[in-house]
C-alpha cells in the first residue's frame, strides 16, 4: 500500500522511517504475524512475511520494478497490492502503511478484500482450472475451517468436471462421487483428504480438455415419459450425443429424479456390460452424487454420462462373452423373458435358497441364468437379486489368487463395482433395468472364474489372533508390499472378535487416502463399504471387508505425493513453517 496520512488508532509503530529508509527492509510482528516491511521506490509497503505458497520468508525475497520475488519457487507479487503473477502462489496478504512523526506505523488489521468463503472459493476454482494440487488442497482446507459444508466444493467440482470436458464423465467425477459417498465413514480429518482427492482428480481429469457445450431441451413440454425413453435410448443405440442430450434435457425438466435416472438405467442395459461394467457404475455415480448436491443440478451434471452411453464398447460384440458358449446371447434371451418372470412373480415374497450364492459361482452358464430366472418367477425383487449378485462379485475378489497376473484384479473388481452399482440402481428403481443389469453382473461373475481357480480360502477370523491396535498392524501391512494375505486375515479376525465396523472402515479410510492410490483401488474401497454397511448377514458381510483389504493390500505402498501435498497445505493453514526442518 502506498504511505497514508491517518488518526487510525489500529495502527501500530512497526519502525524508525530513517532506518527503514536504509535498511530497505524489516520484519516485524503486529497483529500476531510476521509482517515485511520495504521501503521501495520512495514508498513503504507492507506484506505478510510467509509465502502464501508455502511460507517461504518474503523479506528474504528480491524487490525490482515493483514486484517481490520469492526466491524458493520465484513466485512474484504486485508489492503495492500483493496480488500474484502466478495463480499457483495466490496472493499475498498487504497492509496499510502511514508514517507519522518519523515513525512507520501499519495496519495488521485491514479489512478483507474478499470473505473467507468466497476467497477460497474462487481459490478452489482457479485449482480446478490449472489442475494445482496445492490450491486445491488450501482450497478445500480453508473451506472446511470456515464451516462450509462439504457439499459446496463437492458441487463445484462437479459442475466444473461435467462442464470442462467434450468427453464426458469420467474416472475424476467417478472418484469425486465415491470420496462423498465415503463421507460419514471417514474420520473427520480424512473428509477433507477425501474431498480433496475426488477435486484434485477431476482437476487432472480436465487438464487440456475441451470444454463441453451444452444442447438445449425440447421446447415441447407435455412429452410423455414413454415417449422420451423411447427416443433417448434409440439415440443412445445409433450413437447419437447430441440427440441423446436433447432427449435427457427435456426428461430432466419435465420428469421426477427417478423416472430421469430408470431412464439412463434402461439405456445402460440395452447392451451387456458395457465398458467393462464402468458405464453403468458412471452412470450410478452421477446419480448418487446429486443425491449429495441436490438435483437442480442434474441438468448440469446428467448429460456429462452419454458420451460413456454412446461411445461404449458392447460387450456381446466381444469374443470372450461369445465363444466357446455364447453367454451374450443366453443373457439376452434371459432378458427377453424378464417382464413375464417379473409378472408371474409379482405375489410372491422371494428368499434366497440355501446354496443360491453357489449356484452363482458356478461353472456352468446355464444354470445360473437358470436359477436367477427361477428367482424372479418366485417373487425375487431386482434388489434382492442385485444384492445376490454383489455378493458373489465380492467373493470373486476375496478368493482372488495372487498367482494370477496382477492386471487381473481389475478384471474380478470391475465385476464387482458393477454389481454394486445395481445394487444401488435396484434401490433407487424397482424396474427391469435392475434385473437386466442382475443377469449381466452374473453373467460377468461366470466369465471369472478362472481367476479363483483355485479359489484363495476366505478366511474366517480364526487363523491370526485378533488384532490389539487395529490401525497400528492394519496400516504396517499397508507399508509392506505383498501383504494380500495377511491384511484378509487380519480383518476377518478382528470382526469375528467383535471389533466395531465403524473403527475398521474408518482405519481402511485413513490407510486408502494417505496413498496415491488408483481409480480402481478408491472404486473398490467405496463398494466394499457399501455393500457391508448393507449385507445384514455378519458372515457374508465379513466378505466385502476381506474383499477389500486384499485389494487395497495388492496396490501399496505407494509414493504417498498427494498425502505429502495435503499434509503442506495443512501445516501451512496451521501456520506452521513448512521450509525449516
Amino acid at each position: 500500500m502506498a504511505t497514508q496520512e491517518s488518526d487510525d488508532s489500529e495502527y501500530v509503530g512497526v519502525a524508525d522511517a530513517d532506518e527503514l529508509r536504509e535498511e530497505g527492509r524489516i520484519v516485524t510482528r503486529a497483529g500476531g504475524r510476521a509482517i515485511a516491511v520495504f521501503h521501495h521506490e520512495g514508498e513503504f509497503q507492507a506484506v505478510d512475511n510467509r509465502c502464501p505458497h508455502m511460507g517461504f520468508p518474503l523479506s528474504d525475497g528480491t524487490v525490482d520494478d515493483g514486484i517481490l520475488t520469492c526466491h524458493w519457487h520465484h513466485a512474484r507479487f504486485e508489492l503495492s497490492c500483493g496480488d500474484t503473477f502466478d495463480p499457483w502462489a495466490d496472493d499475498v496478504q498487504s497492509f496499510p502503511t502511514e508514517v507519522r512523526d518519523g515513525e512507520v506505523y501499519v495496519d495488521p488489521n485491514p479489512d478483507p478484500d474478499l470473505p473467507p468463503v468466497e476467497h477460497w472459493t474462487n481459490r478452489l476454482q482457479t485449482g480446478l482450472e490449472e489442475s494445482l494440487r496445492l490450491v486445491v488442497a488450501k482450497s478445500v482446507i480453508g473451506l472446511a475451517d470456515e464451516d462450509v459444508p462439504y457439499t459446496d466444493p463437492l458441487a463445484q467440482g462437479l459442475t466444473f468436471g461435467a462442464r470442462y470436458r467434450e468427453d464426458g464423465w469420467s474416472s475424476g467425477l467417478t472418484i469425486l462421487s465415491a470420496m462423498a459417498n465415503l463421507h460419514e465413514e471417514l474420520r473427520p480429518e480424512d473428509r477433507k483428504r477425501a474431498l480433496y482427492t475426488g477435486l484434485y482428480r477431476v482437476a487432472e481429469d480436465c487438464r487440456g480438455e475441451p470444454p463441453k457445450f451444452d444442447q438445449p431441451s425440447f421446447s415441447a413440454r407435455d412429452l410423455s415419459r414413454e415417449r422420451l425413453e423411447s427416443w433417448f435410448r434409440e439415440t443412445i443405440e445409433v450413437r447419437d450425443r447430441e440427440g441423446a442430450e436433447r432427449c435427457l434435457q427435456t426428461a430432466i425438466a419435465t420428469l421426477e429424479p427417478t423416472a430421469v435416472a430408470d431412464i439412463l438405467y434402461l439405456a445402460a442395459t440395452d447392451h451387456l456390460y458395457m465398458d467393462a461394467g464402468h458405464t453403468f457404475d458412471f452412470v450410478n455415480k452421477a446419480c448418487e452424487a446429486l443425491d449429495h448436491v441436490g438435483w437442480d443440478h442434474a441438468d448440469e451434471v446428467l448429460p456429462s454420462v452419454i458420451p460413456r452411453l454412446t461411445e461404449a464398447t458392447r460387450s456381446e460384440e466381444l469374443s470372450s462373452w461369445r465363444q466357446p458358449v455364447d453367454v451374450a446371447r443366453l443373457t439376452f434371451d434371459a432378458y427377453d423373458e424378464l417382464p413375464d418372470l417379473a409378472a408371474d412373480g409379482a405375489d410372491s415374497e422371494w428368499d434366497a435358497p440355501d446354496g443360491f450364492g453357489d449356484t452363482l459361482l458356478s461353472d456352468d452358464p446355464e444354470e445360473i441364468v437358470t436359477g436367477m430366472k427361477a428367482a424372479v418367477q418366485n417373487g425375487a425383487t431386482p434388489e434382492q437379486l442385485a444384492a445376490e449378485v454383489a455378493q458373489a462379485a465380492g467373493r470373486r475378489v476375496a478368493q482372488f489368487g495372487t498367482s494370477n497376473e496382477f492386471g487381473d484384479w481389475d478384471t474380478v473388481h470391475h465385476t464387482y463395482t458393477y454389481a454394486n452399482a445395481v445394487h444401488a440402481a435396484a434401490r433407487r428403481t424397482d424396474s427391469l433395468a435392475a434385473y437386466r443389469g442382475a443377469f449381466a453382473g452374473a453373467t460377468s461373475v461366470y466369465l471369472d472364474r478362472f481367476l479363483n481357480t483355485p479359489p484363495t480360502p476366505i478366511p474366517d477370523g480364526t487363523e491370526v489372533e485378533a488384532p490389539d491396535d487395529l490401525r497400528s498392524e492394519l496400516l504396517a501391512l499397508f507399508d509392506a508390499e505383498g501383504e494380500v494375505d495377511s491384511a484378509g486375515r487380519l480383518v476377518a479376525a478382528y470382526l469375528r472378535d467383535g471389533g466395531d465396523p465403524a473403527e475398521l472402515e474408518a482405519v481402511l479410510g485413513e490407510g486408502l487416502l494417505r496413498e496415491d492410490a488408483d481409480f480402481h483401488t478408491l472404486q473398490n474401497v467405496e463398494a466394499a463399504f457399501e455393500q457391508f454397511d448393507r449385507t445384514e448377514d455378519p458372515e457374508k458381510a465379513r466378505v466385502h471387508m476381506v474383499a477389500t483389504a486384499r485389494y487395497v493390500s495388492a496396490h501399496v505402498p505407494t509414493r504417498r505425493s498427494a498425502e505429502q501435498t495435503f499434509t503442506i497445505a495443512d501445516r501451512l493453514h496451521r501456520g506452521e513453517k513448512v521450509h525449516e526442518s
